[in-house]
């Protein structure tokens, strides 16, 4: 009689994976110095121009020139730093007057929109979000003469509470969205219905529920519209003016006049660009984390 052997198999261990092996498909050194060569060049290409922003402005008048832009200057002075500043500190101090507002309160009208419409419908929510974005894809550069002529019917003062009126009313199509899509996908019906069997109606549950959650959104928004409002030129060149308008028209003055100083031009342009460029480096990863938060839907 023969024994017959049966083959058992074999014992697996935990964390190993069975079966035919396969090659992990690892990037290779060459692939990876391809890569980081590739990143650096794009980046030099980047920062050329910043470089030479820089360099430029602390130069002085007679070694600014074509031949010699990359080169770094002889004698570094502040003088170029001087004149930016005289000519744009007015107008610094009201384009934070300016923005600040706008961010506030352009975030809060979209926040109240954007919960309306994903959370508490009525009927026609969807067209009123339909005219509401609808908002979003009128030209600017369309509506200038009759935002003109309606701002000076309503009777706004000239400057800084135009601007902050006009920039509010464009950045509520833009906030909207990103609230409501932010509620839609991230907030869960059932804190909305424990809040209604609590007896909260619809402006208790807007401020003692949903203004704690909405915290990315309001990051996402806040940026949004002060970046939005600080870099803006074509609403202050028509709504105000060089004395009572926001830097972008200062900046303008500056870098526009008959024999321009291009070192004083490129100073005013980096104070200019330093609150926007603080505000993404100091915020810029609860910026991408409020984008993602209402992205997917969990």
């Amino acid at each position: 009689m023969t024994s017959t052997s049966i083959a058992t198999p074999p014992a697996t261990v935990p964390g190993r994976v069975t079966g035919p092996r396969h090659s992990v498909n690892r990037r290779s050194p060459a692939g990876r110095v391809v890569t980081y060569v590739l990143l650096l060049l794009f980046l030099v290409i980047v920062l050329m121009p910043a470089y030479v922003l820089v360099v430029t402005s602390f130069k002085s008048g007679r070694e600014i020139g074509v031949t010699g832009q990359w080169t770094l200057p002889t004698h570094w002075t502040f003088a170029s730093w001087d004149k930016a500043w005289t000519a744009l500190a007015p107008s610094f101090t009201r384009t934070f007057e300016l923005a600040i507002p706008v961010a506030l309160i352009s975030s809060f009208l979209g926040c109240a929109n954007g919960f309306v419409l994903s959370r508490w419908r009525f009927p026609g929510a969807d067209l009123v979000f339909t005219l509401i974005l609808f908002g979003m894809f009128i030209p600017y550069q369309a509506v200038m003469i009759p935002l003109r002529q309606i701002v000076q019917t309503i009777g706004l003062p000239p400057g800084i509470p135009t601007l902050i009126f006009v920039h509010c009313v464009y950045g509520i199509p833009i906030c909207t969205l990103i609230f409501r899509n932010y509620f839609a996908t991230t907030v869960p019906v059932e804190i909305i219905e424990a809040s209604r069997v609590d007896g909260a109606g619809l402006l208790r549950t807007f401020a003692w529920v949903i203004l704690p959650i909405a915290v990315p959104g309001f990051v996402v928004t806040i940026i949004w519209q002060f970046t939005s409002a600080w870099n803006d030129y074509l609403f202050a060149i028509f709504l105000s003016n060089t004395s009572n308008g926001p830097i972008t028209i200062a900046l303008n003055a500056l870098a526009g006049a008959q024999s321009p100083d291009y070192a004083a031009s490129m100073a005013g342009a980096l104070i200019a660009s330093l609150p926007t460029l603080l505000v993404y480096i100091v915020l810029g990863r609860w910026f991408i984390g409020g984008l993602m938060a209402g992205s997917v839907k969990s």
